[in-house]
């Protein structure tokens, strides 16, 4: 969920991280985590030194079982995803004009408890932060896809929230991986769905976003304890 040449470099490496190949970036992750005897999503010291609680990661959860949903969003009404994480809580403001399908997903996901209990797999300092697996491998999602194709100008600035997919399936095509921008412009191309926008808690994302470790793995669990959705 790597002048001129060190430039090129520099961009390859950026785009096949939130490009995916099956194994994917959907991710980078690593293998299944799991709680052992501690309570997931409680902390066992009271805090770190960055704000964020020391959790033990969570099990894995069951990998593509879900149903695609019917409904959409009422493109008048404000849609949030509230994110209650082990280092705070931040809000994601739904995109449906922009993403129907994938919002709509999204909301739906969250309604059924789909994210909670999951991590953060995936964190690269100034770049993304990127979460929605349920087995924490990078390589999972729910058992279907939404296609939303971005527009040709589609910006993936700070606190934007998109879709990953692998390099292999089209511009816009979403599971339940999604990812929250870091930096100041992640200079992806157009080919990720945008969802959304961080209104509130954006500090909460950039604690998170300082616990990437060189393999674009998180150097502490972060744990997502639920997601709600929140409308008007």
């Amino acid at each position: 969920m790597h002048k001129l040449t060190v430039l090129i470099a520099a961009v390859l490496i950026a785009l096949a991280g939130c490009g995916d190949d099956k194994k994917d970036s959907r991710d980078s992750g690593g293998g299944d985590e799991t709680a052992g005897s501690a309570t997931v999503g409680q902390p066992t010291t009271p805090q770190s030194s960055n704000g964020c609680k020391t959790v033990a990661p969570p099990k894995a959860k069951p990998d593509g079982s879900e149903k695609k949903p019917k409904l959409k969003l009422d493109v008048g009404t404000p849609y949030r995803l509230k994110v209650d994480t082990s280092c705070g809580t931040f809000r994601i403001l739904l995109d449906p004009n922009q993403s129907p399908n994938a919002a709509a997903s999204l909301a739906s996901l969250a309604r059924r408890g789909f994210f909670d209990g999951t991590t953060f797999h995936r964190i690269v300092p100034d770049f993304v932060i990127q979460g929605g697996d349920p087995t924490g491998t990078g390589t999972g999602g729910p058992g279907y896809s939404t296609r939303d194709k971005p527009p040709s100008d589609a910006k993936y600035t700070k606190g934007v929230v998109a879709m990953a997919k692998t390099g292999e399936e089209p511009a816009g095509t979403a599971g339940s991986q999604f990812y929250v921008v870091t930096g100041a412009d992640a200079g992806l191309p157009p080919d990720y769905a945008i969802v959304g926008k961080v209104d509130d808690g954006q500090d909460v994302v950039d604690r998170i976003g300082q616990l990437g470790g060189p393999d674009e793995k998180p150097t502490q669990p972060v744990v997502i304890h639920k997601v709600t959705v929140e409308e008007g």
